[in-house]
């Protein structure tokens, strides 16, 4: 009883009667199932409630989230519908389209294209169309194209993941369905046409309207376009940084007009040599023009694929040419390398996939002596001795920052054999290297 009352005695010494003061002391220390009911209120007050999200916050959300998800979530409620149809998720957008019976592709719906023509076609900025190699696709994508009116892209790409089906359509119905986005886009910047039957009447109307916005235009392998076609693009839009284009396209009057104190700084060039038929032959670019494009972009890249014979390597290599990327794609003889380890001084990397059965060292010495900015080099169907090879890393050193050799590609001799050719490789690289392996399987 004395305890009892003395506990009575403390509450009444604070100015609380026994059952105020039991339920403060409760509140000070609650039980584990009051702390969850606590904060569950204490969420409910904070206002977690996922559909008051601010579209702010929402956009920022559904811009991470697939197409597919973003859908789905769209049927949550109200607001997040009205978050998916936002301008700012529809800006950019990629059209996949594909037969299922002959692609793996995911094909975006046809209920789906026809929304976004209907309520964001005006708010599409940065546009590609991804499409396999049947015909019926590449006229599904003019299809969408020709009912772009309202919109005005900053970016359009046709990317065929197989064979080039637009070069299966008729060069009319294509030509209507870009001259649509040229004429509409007041602002086209970059633009990916390649393997297509653009012509040069499409391309005037695309300098007509997007000369002073255009900076980017690739064109490889697009056979209606010619020499003075593409000349036109360069001496009216004086803004373009980058150009790919096949080598029967490139003049010494393209690379004057892109040599002019109107046009800006050329980034990259990238000139595609393939031959058509074995024995085709190749014009000559004359030194003075490349001499021209340095002195007016002294930090320019030009990048070279070829896809010759090795009888059609005539004009090339002949004299000093600003290469930096270039890539062999079929056999190239020991010769051409040799006029590369010569005329090629600004050269950065270079691929070969197959030379044949005579050694290339020589030809790597060359290469390692001149080229004094290399700094990637792949080798694949070729031979080069142990001894040559470290010499070339030696001779690079450490800037060789990639350096991708099969290993059949090395012929032990008399000082190194395979065992021990990456140790005094990796040596010379400050890092560990082994050469590459052909997979079994």
């Amino acid at each position: 009883m004395k305890r009892v009352k003395g506990d009575e005695d403390a509450c009444s010494s604070s100015g609380e009667g026994p059952t105020e003061s039991c339920k403060k002391v409760r509140k000070v220390q609650p039980s584990k199932e009051e702390e969850e009911e606590e904060t569950d209120v204490d969420l409910c007050e904070f206002g977690f409630d996922w559909a008051l999200l601010p579209q702010e916050i929402l956009l920022n959300i559904f811009q991470f989230l697939p197409l597919l998800d973003r859908a789905y979530a769209s049927q949550v409620c109200r607001g997040w519908n009205q978050a998916f149809h936002m301008p700012e998720l529809w800006r950019c957008f990629e059209f996949e389209l594909n037969q299922p019976a002959s692609s793996y592709l995911k094909a975006t719906h046809p209920d789906l294209i026809k929304q976004i023509i209907k309520r964001h076609s005006n708010h599409l900025q940065y546009v590609s169309f991804k499409v396999d190699s049947s015909t019926e696709s590449a006229e599904a994508a003019c299809d969408i194209l020709s009912q772009l009116v309202n919109c005005s892209l900053k970016t359009l790409g046709l990317i065929s993941t197989a064979r080039p089906s637009f070069m299966e359509l008729p060069k009319s119905h294509f030509i209507s369905a870009l001259t649509v986005v040229f004429v509409n886009s007041k602002s086209l910047s970059s633009l990916k046409i390649d393997d297509t039957p653009v012509d040069d009447p499409s391309l005037k109307v695309l300098v007509a309207n997007n000369s002073d916005t255009l900076r980017m235009l690739k064109m490889s392998s697009c056979p209606h376009v010619s020499p003075a076609g593409i000349l036109c693009v360069a001496d009216q839009c004086h803004g373009l940084r980058e150009l790919a284009l096949n080598y029967h396209l490139l003049s010494d009057e393209l690379l004057l007009a892109l040599s002019s104190e109107k046009h800006v700084h050329l980034e990259h060039l990238r000139i595609d040599v393939v031959s058509e038929n074995p024995g085709q032959h190749f014009h000559t670019i004359k030194k003075s023009s490349w001499d021209a494009m340095v002195c007016h972009s002294p930090k320019f890249n030009l990048v070279m694929y070829f896809f010759l014979y090795e009888d059609e390597f005539g004009p090339f290599f002949r004299e000093e040419v600003p290469i930096t990327h270039l890539y062999f794609g079929r056999s190239v003889s020991k010769d051409v390398l040799g006029r590369v380890g010569l005329h090629c001084p600004r050269l950065v990397e270079l691929v070969v996939c197959a030379n044949g059965l005579r050694p290339l060292d020589e030809e790597l010495i060359r290469i390692a002596n001149r080229c004094t900015q290399l700094s990637a080099i792949g080798l694949g169907e070729c031979e080069v001795s142990c001894s040559a090879f470290v010499e070339f890393v030696k001779m690079c050193g450490r800037r060789l920052s990639q350096l991708s050799i099969m290993e059949e590609v090395l012929i032990p001799d008399h000082k190194y054999n395979l065992d021990e050719i990456h140790w005094e490789v990796s040596k010379h690289l400050g890092r560990v290297w082994f050469p590459d392996m052909m997979p079994t399987w």
